[in-house]
Order: structure tokens, then sequence, then C-alpha cells
């Protein structure tokens, strides 16, 4: 049995490749048949997932259930159920207001879309945490 794409494609949060946005770590070609991002390494690939996460927080989207409905929108999605594991995951209603300039909240919040996305987490805490911190910074 093959690797979840966003394993494949080291995009872990399955981000739809946009020509507006160069994420550092690209590979070339920057995405596959179906227009999802294409990284050189998993690194670069939660990074982006975190700095996208980050960028919907800073927009004024500061629920899970509000950063889920665009992150993952129910046209594609079962957002309710998406909303609620990751609610689940960080121990919060997914109505409650979250903090993503909060390392640890926004680890746990990639780790979850991770899971969510891929149906598992093959990659380690300390990768995730690396990647949290390029993010932020």
């Amino acid at each position: 049995m093959s690797e979840p794409r966003g394993v494949r494609n080291k995009n872990p949060g399955n981000l739809r490749w946009n020509p507006r946005i160069a994420w550092a770590g690209e590979a070339d070609p920057a995405y596959d048949a179906d227009g999802y991002c294409v990284f050189q390494d998993d690194f670069n690939g939660i990074r982006a997932l975190c700095r996208d996460l980050k960028s919907k927080w800073n927009r004024g989207l500061r629920s899970v259930r509000k950063i889920i409905e665009v992150y993952a929108p129910p046209s594609e999605n079962n957002t309710v159920a998406y909303a609620q594991d990751v609610s689940d995951r960080l121990g919060v209603n997914p109505d409650d207001l979250i903090d993503l300039s909060n390392a640890g909240q926004l680890q746990v919040f990639a780790h979850a879309v991770i899971l969510h996305e891929c149906g598992k987490c093959p990659f380690s805490d300390a990768l995730i945490a690396q990647a949290v911190r390029a993010a932020l910074t």
C-alpha cells in the first residue's frame, strides 16, 4: 500500500499549490498532477502547514472552527468532524479562542491536522517543534 499523498509529497497538511505563494523548500515541480504542493523535505512541508495555519489566525480566525472552515472548506470536507477532531486534540471546544502565536498550541494544532489529513503522523515531535519554531520567526 502506498503512503498517503501528504506523506509522499512531503506536504502533510495537503496544501494546494498557489502561484502567488512561494514556499521555502518547494520541489521542482512545486505541485503534483492534482495541484497539491510538493516539498523537498518534511521539515519545509510541516513549516508551510504551520505558516498557513498561523496566517489564518493572524487574519482574525481565532477558533479551531473558523480556521478549519477556511483550511478545509465544507465543499471538500466534513468541517464539523474535522474541527471537532482538532479541538479534541487541543483540549478546547471548537469555538473557543486559541492562540497560534503560542508554539505549543500551534504544534498540537499542526499535529492534529497531519493526523486528520494523512491518517497518521510519521514525523517526530522534535521535527514538528523545529518546523513550528521556524514558522513563528
